[in-house]
Formats: C-alpha cells, structure tokens, sequence
C-alpha cells in the first residue's frame, strides 16, 4: 500500500518534524547497523506475522514496522507526537503501578522506551519486552545497553506470547492499542489476564478514547489504520470483559489515558470448576514414580523457549 501524500501529516506536519530532527546523525545510526544481522538475533521461526500488522502502513511508512528504517525514525518522531512531553506521558503509567512486581512484561514495547523506565523504575525486577518487529527489537537492545540496563528482549505476538500462565505481575501496553483492531485488543486483554498471577495487574497506555471520538480530524493526521475503532471503543468494557476487576481509567494531559485492571481471586465456584475439570481418576494399582514430577513448567524466564 502506497503512502497517502494528502493527509495532514504529509503536506504539513511531517516537513515541520523534519526541521527539527538531527537527519544526518539518524542516517549514521542507520547505516553503522547490519539491521538483518542483527534482527536475526531476535527473529523467532514461530512466530506468525499477522495480516492486519504486515499489511498496513503505521505512522505513514510503507511496510510499517517491518522495515528498519522505522525503527531507525521511530523515537526521532515519537518526541513531538505526544504532547506535551514524551516522558511525561510515559511517566503516567509508570506511577499507575500499584504492585511490587517482580516480573514485567512489556507488549508490544517498540524501541523499548517504556520498558527502560520500567527497568529503571524497578531494578531488582526482571522485565521482558515483546514486539513482533525484530528492527524495533535491534533499536531497543542498543537503547538498553547504552544504559546499562539488563532487559530480555523478546520477538513474538501479543495476542499469543507463548509465555506460561501466572506467570507477571505487572504486564503494560503503551501506544499499542490504537494500532491494532479492536478484536485484537480484546485478545491482548484476554492474554494479558492469563498471563498475570492473582493480583497482578495489566497498565494500557494510549490515547483518550473520548476524545478521540470527538476529534475527527485528530484521527485523519496520521496513517493509522485502525485508531478510529479505537476510537470507538471503551478500554474499562474490554477490560472487564477480560475478568479484571477494579477497572480505571485516568486522563493524562486530556488526549492520552491510562487504564488499570487487577487479576482478582477465584471464587470457591470457579476453583472447584477447574479441579473438576483437571481432575482424572488414578488407578488403584499404580504406583506414583517421582520422575513422573520432572518437566513441570516452571514460571521462570526461559531464554531457550
């Protein structure tokens, strides 16, 4: 799909960003990385690129996330994008955690601006970032490191990470939801809830919902090919619809929000529903061999996974 040349975005805004971008050192960083080389660090075969993420342009760049050069210009951009201060914004969902966690993970984390301050914020935590673009993996990598940061990045599908259940207790999502339909996000919910332990909770950072209702030509900036069915929807109605309880959605700075949720405990109801499903009936005669109890899954990061 070509890049619409008659969207505000292109006949205005991107001239006025560019003016302020550093270009040149941006076309040194480019051409000093061996972007497929590195990418193949991350690059997971079992990993199915979905077609509503290969097929569109994100941020008006043919081929969207799936090209380096987007992951080159992401931050570049991203700084005067979200008013009134990048960090500040980010800054939102790092005081919205109300847990200790000691295991986080990051979806759709990009070049992992998020997620370095979720490092930072708790550096005893071990903290996983997942994205399906290996570029933006390459990008956020070199970010880590140069801040010295230990952080486990992870190439996969929010919808599906493939991690074990009960496993986090703190899973966060910024400005990933306005880029996926609505169904999508609804299973990133679903998945989100299965992957915390009770009592964990799931952060979504992104733009208000409300207002972006209410702003048509907000919507019509950028290529975004699903932010008005973000639009449309309500993140307090997905979440709960997911199982989270004590749902909240704030404003941050009126055209962003963040929404908590918290995994609440099963109810006796629900518990002895799972024994009953789980259950199976043991022999009489046979004897329980302890090596039946090796190759449990363990909660624990597994790099090789």
């Amino acid at each position: 799909m070509a890049v619409r040349q008659d969207t505000i975005w292109e006949r205005f805004l991107s001239p006025v960003v560019r003016y302020f971008i550093d270009e040149e050192g941006l076309r040194r960083y480019a051409e000093s990385v061996d972007w497929e080389k590195q990418s193949d660090r991350f690059r997971r075969a079992d990993v199915t690129i979905p077609a509503y993420y290969s097929t569109q342009n994100f941020h008006g760049i043919q081929g969207g996330y799936l090209k380096s050069g987007a992951a080159v210009t992401y931050d570049a951009v991203t700084q005067y994008v979200l008013p009134p201060n990048e960090a500040w914004v980010r800054q939102a969902l790092i005081d919205a955690v109300k847990v200790q966690p000691r295991r986080i993970l990051d979806l759709g984390c990009g070049t992992g601006s998020t997620t370095l301050m979720l490092k930072q914020t708790f550096p005893e935590a071990e903290v996983i970032g997942l994205d399906l673009s290996p570029y933006m993996l390459v990008r956020a990598s070199h970010k880590a490191e140069s801040a010295a940061l230990n952080i486990h990045w992870r190439h996969g599908n929010a919808e599906k990470t493939g991690f074990a259940s009960d496993s986090f207790d703190l899973v966060t999502a910024a400005l990933l939801f306005h880029e996926t339909p609505s169904r999508v996000s609804q299973a990133i919910l679903q998945e989100s809830f299965r992957l915390l332990r009770v009592g964990g909770q799931v952060l979504i950072l992104d733009g208000n919902q409300k207002a972006l209702s209410q702003l048509e030509w907000l919507n019509n900036v950028f290529e975004e090919p699903y932010i008005r069915e973000y639009a449309a929807g309500n993140m307090d109605a997905w979440m709960g619809a997911a199982g989270f309880e004590t749902v909240r959605t704030q404003d941050v700075w009126w055209i962003h929000q963040v929404s908590s949720g918290i995994k609440p405990i099963p109810t006796a109801e629900e518990i002895a529903e799972v024994n009953m499903q789980h259950y199976t009936a043991t022999p009489t005669n046979k004897t329980l061999d302890n090596n039946d109890l090796q190759g449990f899954p363990s909660p624990a990061f597994n790099t090789t996974a």
